[in-house]
């Protein structure tokens, strides 16, 4: 009997000092922000003790292009759009609930509607009546669903690889980190053990050039992840239901101007996803980029901010003074329209 308590007792020791070895603590807030918000970040309250993350970039009475990011990313993936575009337009990101410096949601909802409160509530401080939502991967779902809510409030709207349509894609493509989230029990342990080899895996699984993802990159999304309260978050976001999917029917009632954005070799949503997006809205274009993943925002920046820009122009046109820059100037480039 002793012996076998003995054997217990070290068994849990060895467990413990395992944990302890391999556990990623919490990175400070105020480390991150000193890292990665900047002269144009700004925290906004949109309820009592609740702070998000924001940049407003471009000249204040320029038409807003107000962007939302995908899961487990930041505001930081529409720098590459924010620093083409905000010379004709007021470029507005956001970290939502649960990412980036925002951290997680009070009441931990991370349904649509609480997505979309978040996104509207930042509007209204701001003063901001009218806009194009323009959205990637989980941000698109908020996007379409704001869309939903608040169509009087929106010129345009930019679907960049969505989720919300329900297709079917390759078991290899979910990225290793999306596997663990949705694996019961195991996914506890995400609060406390992420390596950062997983999440540089998990990144390369979204793009097609695996010569993309940087070192400064993977720190980015790391780090981020372990702001206080992140990790809980994306576990809880995870086991939220998302709703109504993106069918043909849902989408007919959204009447509002839209562009359409996909990566051909998007592992993650396939391309298939975008033509349902296309076929049920009542006025959308596809545009579909060869050699391109998960994040074209990213991985073909001036492609797919000049499809923007053109898109953009259209209809919700710079005013007299903010018409000179890469709104303009920029070409559009050869694509796939299928």
């Amino acid at each position: 009997m002793k012996k076998a308590v003995a054997i217990f007792v070290g068994l849990v020791a060895v467990l413990i000092t395992g944990f302890l070895v391999v556990r990623e603590p919490d990175v400070p807030l105020d480390e991150l922000k000193a890292d990665y918000a900047n002269g144009e970040s700004e925290f906004v309250e949109i309820s009592p003790g609740f702070q998000v993350h924001v940049r407003d970039q471009g000249p204040v009475g320029a038409p807003v292009l107000f962007l939302v990011h995908g899961f487990s990313a930041s505001l930081h993936t529409w720098t590459p759009w924010a620093d083409l575009l905000a010379e004709s337009y007021r470029v507005v990101s956001l970290d939502l609930p649960g990412h980036g410096l925002t951290g997680p949601h009070p009441d931990a909802c991370y349904t649509a509607d609480c997505m979309v409160a978040v996104v509207d509530g930042i509007a209204d401080r701001k003063g901001i009546e009218r806009f194009v939502i323009g959205g990637n991967s989980m941000g698109g779902w908020v996007s379409w669903n704001y869309a939903r809510s608040y169509p009087e409030k929106l010129a345009g709207m930019i679907l960049v690889d969505a989720s919300g349509p329900i297709v079917e894609r390759e078991a290899d493509g979910v990225p290793i980190g999306f596997r663990i989230l949705n694996t019961p029990v195991v996914n506890q342990l995400a609060k406390h053990i992420t390596p950062r080899g997983m999440i540089e895996a998990s990144l390369a699984k979204t793009v097609v050039d695996p010569a993309f993802v940087t070192e400064d990159q993977v720190d980015r999304y790391w780090r981020l992840l372990r702001r206080p309260g992140n990790r809980q978050a994306v576990i809880d976001f995870t086991q939220t239901p998302r709703g109504t999917p993106a069918t043909a029917d849902l989408l007919s009632g959204i009447d509002v101007p839209t562009l359409i954005i996909w990566g051909a070799e998007d592992s993650l949503i396939p391309v298939e996803a975008g033509k349902v997006f296309a076929a049920g809205l009542p006025d959308a274009r596809l545009v579909v980029f060869d050699g391109v993943g998960h994040i074209p925002q990213e991985e073909a920046p001036d492609r797919s901010a000049a499809e923007a820009a053109s898109f953009l122009k259209r209809v919700y046109p710079p005013a007299p003074g903010f018409a000179d820059g890469f709104a303009n100037s920029i070409a559009t480039p050869a694509m796939t329209v299928p």
